[in-house]
């Protein structure tokens, strides 16, 4: 198993603190920097300013949104990306949410597997610089009865092949990732639950492509916290874990609702989304389970962490993203030196 970070979105008031933070990930032998956008800071720009900075570390998209590009930009942006780092950047996609994609892009929320397929498609055609055709339901290029003509990408990147992510946590979305994708983006992972959620999902689209799990990417994000107060580290997340089980989405369509029903917490997601959308987000927080954050993060000395690590890893993730929890700089650097000492003493380092 190997190492990753995830620095979440810029413009949240430690910009500085990021990028020193993505310096020592690049410093510790960590694999791969992630960066974020929903509707403030935009991966791609931050990503660029990240490799500019490093030397080794990958940096990836986690995610670009698809509604907020034509999925030939994409390919531009990903060519232009990977051969300014020398070949260190991952593409990861998803469609985002309803309320994003239509309220802040104004693109319809619907048949996001079909929409998904055709974007990986053409994004997959431009960036291996073939002249670009495509029939689909959602795109035609060229655009018939007009004077566009198959054209190929100019730009070449510094690899035959950017390895493509997509975010995913429904069922039916993780099985065409594990089909059409290199790797899966998860969230709230759960080394307990993660076969029944995500990774047979992910093996039967595999299959459908002929493919071995051995070789697919499965790389969840988890949120890090080192000291010896477990119930305490766990309550810093509280409010991150009511947001998304209690307010991202609508009451009828919020995914991250849905995996914790599956993981068997029905009555509490249920209670947390109540609470969330009455506007009660301190009830929210407090009716998360202790137990539900302490299996979805990493949390207490090292050795505890190492064991959490160890976990993740029997249970099959390849890459384990961490978001170092800590108020200041230093905090977050402890955090992230805790997890490479954790992953050592796990026995699980690739």
């Amino acid at each position: 198993m190997r190492l990753g970070i995830n620095l979440g979105y810029w413009g949240a008031g430690m910009d500085a603190d990021n990028l020193a933070v993505a310096q020592e990930a690049d410093r510790l032998g960590y694999d791969v920097c992630w960066a974020a956008e929903a509707y403030g800071s935009d991966a791609p720009t931050v990503l660029t300013w990240v490799a500019a900075q490093t030397e080794s570390i990958d940096v990836g998209s986690a995610i670009m949104q698809i509604p907020a590009r034509q999925p030939a930009m994409t390919a531009m942006t990903a060519a232009t990306l990977d051969s300014l780092s020398g070949g260190r950047f991952r593409l990861g996609l998803g469609v985002s949410g309803p309320q994003v994609s239509e309220g802040w892009y104004g693109v319809t929320f619907d048949k996001p597997l079909a929409r998904t397929r055709e974007y990986v498609d053409i994004v997959r055609k431009a960036m291996a610089r073939e002249r670009l055709t495509y029939e689909g339901q959602h795109w035609t290029l060229p655009l018939p009865g007009g004077p566009g003509k198959p054209i190929k990408l100019t730009v070449h990147p510094q690899r035959e092949h950017i390895p493509l992510y997509i975010a995913a946590i429904g069922p039916k979305n993780l099985e065409q990732t594990g089909e059409i994708a290199d790797g899966a983006l998860l969230i709230f992972p759960s080394a307990e639950h993660l076969e029944e959620t995500a990774l047979r999902h992910l093996r039967a689209g595999r299959e459908k492509a002929g493919l071995p799990l051995e070789g697919f990417d499965v790389c969840p994000t988890v949120p890090l916290a080192v000291g010896d107060d477990v119930n305490g580290l766990a309550d810093m997340f509280r409010p991150y874990t009511a947001l998304y089980v209690g307010g991202m989405g609508s009451r009828k369509q919020n995914f991250y609702n849905q995996l914790a029903r599956r993981m068997g917490y029905e009555k509490e997601a249920a209670e947390i989304q109540d609470k969330y959308l009455a506007g009660d987000k301190n009830g929210a927080a407090a009716a998360v389970p202790h137990r539900l954050i302490d299996q979805t993060t990493l949390l207490g000395p090292v050795d505890r962490i190492a064991d959490g690590m160890r976990a993740y890893a029997e249970a099959g993730v390849t890459t384990l993203t961490l978001a170092p929890a800590g108020f200041t700089l230093e905090e977050r650097i402890t955090a992230l030196r805790a997890g490479t000492e954790a992953l050592e003493r796990s026995g699980a380092a690739e």
